[in-house]
């Protein structure tokens, strides 16, 4: 069988499996969840030891330490998957919840219901445990699910949703609603991004490579996810103690990830107060400040900007600077420069934070708040399968709710148009 056919065969599978999957109430959805749990957590020797081939691989590839522990599962981090499992199975079901409705003047009642989307394809690098994250999402929100992972997770996914099959078998969630893409080529990525009518969306989860690649190339429907140029914006009338806190959190607290902050602008009226304090901050937090030439003056060691310093997601213990003007300018350099993610502004002026929301275009907007609450958890939704950076279907963190669509209902009692 080609790997066209073995793509085929699993996408048509998950198709059936999603239509025995949306109309399931909330208890059967939980308990599948549940028994995956159980299992991975009992046959958690299998996923260590394939999870090592992996790790051998990637490490005779040269592959980094720090890459390297994200690859890397123990019996205590598949404990912590599944129970990351458990608290899905106890969020509200979004599926069937009344969006709005109404009684219309000729007394047909009226009503938009939240439904599944349908098959859910997703695209991602590196860490194995958004393999079991991204179907436990799925199936609770009555979706079924194909997963591509990376080549160096594969043997640990192959593993893992083999598990997740398994467990399902013996429950009503059709245990083709959880499929790993056939295939370790990029021929395989790009049968799933061409399954038009077999694929409902498709959803990236990794680096601006990867989500452009699948934006650029799909015919199924993207929502874009991840890539954060998040900035922080201290206003002329900041408060210096509470800009500095923001500042080192946002950006030190955890580096790695897309809602971390990438850039740092400063209004000039404050920069001759706030800057030296920072440059000082940021250094003994381990971070390079790649700054403009304003900026740079105020610090023998930053490293002077280029143009690509700030359109740059880093995920690393750097940071662009730049001194501007005015709120408006810093508006202005964020809708040239940023992701659309979450920016931030640190003032204690209500005008200012009112035209600063009203004016950046961007999923997350933080008034004197770390940019690292975007976040479905930090939001209380509980888990989320990314951060959507575009405005359609979804934007922001995507919890239960955004992997739904809805439907219209209208009932009558013979009702006929005139």
């Amino acid at each position: 069988m080609s790997e066209v056919e073995d793509f085929l065969k699993v996408a048509r599978a998950a198709k059936d499996a999603a239509t025995v999957l949306a109309p399931l109430p909330r208890a059967p959805k939980d308990l599948a969840l549940r028994a995956v749990a159980d299992a991975l957590v009992a046959r958690s020797a299998e996923i260590v030891e394939a999870n090592a081939a992996d790790v051998e691989k990637a490490r005779a590839g040269g592959v980094s330490e720090a890459m390297i522990d994200r690859l890397r599962l123990d019996t205590g981090r598949i404990e912590k998957i599944a129970a990351a499992v458990r608290e899905v199975a106890e969020l509200p079901d979004p599926v069937g919840e009344v969006v709005r409705g109404s009684t219309l003047p000729n007394g047909l009642e009226l009503r938009q219901v939240r439904v599944p989307l349908g098959v859910i394809g997703i695209i991602y690098e590196g860490r194995p445990n958004v393999t079991v994250d991204a179907a436990a999402l799925c199936l609770k929100s009555g979706n079924a699910v194909l997963l591509r992972g990376s080549s160096s997770a594969y043997s640990s996914n192959t593993v893992l949703v083999r598990i997740m099959q398994d467990a399902l078998a013996a429950t009503e969630v059709p245990a083709a609603a959880v499929q790993l893409v056939p295939g370790q080529t990029r021929e395989s990525a790009k049968q799933l991004m061409r399954a038009r009518g077999l694929v409902d969306v498709l959803i990236p989860r990794g680096g601006a490579s990867l989500i452009n690649s699948v934006v650029e190339e799909s015919t199924v429907p993207v929502i874009e996810t991840g890539v954060g140029n998040c900035h922080v914006y201290v206003d002329a009338d900041a408060d210096i103690e509470t800009a500095l806190s923001i500042l080192i959190n946002a950006k030190a607290q955890r580096p790695s990830v897309c809602n971390a902050a990438e850039t740092l602008l400063v209004h000039a009226d404050i920069a001759g107060e706030f800057l030296p304090r920072a440059l000082t901050a940021l250094k003994d937090a381990g971070v390079t400040l790649h700054g403009d030439e304003r900026v740079r003056a105020h610090g023998a060691d930053v490293v002077v900007a280029t143009e690509e310093d700030f359109f740059a997601e880093y995920l690393s213990l750097d940071i662009a600077a730049a001194v501007v003007d005015s709120l408006d300018d810093a508006v202005r350099h964020i809708r040239t420069y940023g992701s659309g993610h979450t920016d931030a502004i640190v003032t204690r002026s209500q005008r200012a934070a009112r035209r600063f929301v009203a004016t950046v275009d961007s999923a997350a907007v933080a008034v004197n708040a770390s940019t690292r609450f975007t976040d479905g958890g930090e939001f209380g939704f509980g888990a989320e399968i990314g951060i959507s950076t575009q405005k359609l279907h979804a934007r922001g963190p995507m919890g239960l709710p955004e992997l739904t669509s809805t439907k219209w209902i209208y009932t009558g009692d013979g009702h006929v148009r005139g």
